[in-house]
């Protein structure tokens, strides 16, 4: 399963914001709980553990990385069904990002942002984001998982161009 890429940079004051859009035909409280509840985030991306809530952090494991590693998550601001804002540390960067949810008719559109200080390694982040988004729909509508090693590279060219008009 090879979609067609939808991430679009947006510049800010202190650097781009990345943002991809995904649409289910469901509530907004029944997204939400595909991005809050462990047992449902563990079918797209990973179980948590840890008492979440502004402010708190968590523990998040990656379970489609290589070695499946553990990382940091700090809630910065939770207004459930609409919106929630963390910050993840990978490394030596933190990474801040924000999931929005916006529902008319039973039509719910997930908003996806990533700040970003650089345009470094924009292909890698991108092509990513688009394969666990891509896995968050199969999660929920029972189709196949994308393949990462087939999905990703072909993502990359994309965000490379991306990178360079922005």
């Amino acid at each position: 399963m090879t979609r067609t890429p939808v991430g679009r940079l947006f510049p800010t004051a202190t650097g781009h914001d990345l943002v991809l859009t995904r649409t289910f035909r469901a509530s907004a409280a029944d997204v939400w709980a595909s991005l809050t509840e462990s047992e449902r985030t563990a079918r797209w991306f990973g179980p948590w553990e840890g008492d979440a809530g502004p402010g708190r952090t968590i523990r998040v494991q990656m379970a489609y990385e290589e070695q499946q590693p553990w990382c940091d998550v700090r809630v910065e601001e939770c207004e459930p069904p609409r919106r929630l804002s963390v910050s993840m540390v990978d490394g030596s960067s933190n990474w801040l990002l924000e999931f929005a949810l916006t529902e008319s008719a039973g039509v719910t559109e997930l908003r996806f942002t990533q700040q970003l200080g650089s345009l470094d390694g924009v292909a890698e982040v991108g092509a990513g984001w688009e394969y666990y988004l891509d896995m968050l729909v199969a999660s929920r509508d029972g189709t196949p998982r994308p393949e990462f090693d087939e999905y990703h590279p072909a993502m990359r060219s994309y965000y490379e161009t991306l990178a360079e008009r922005a």
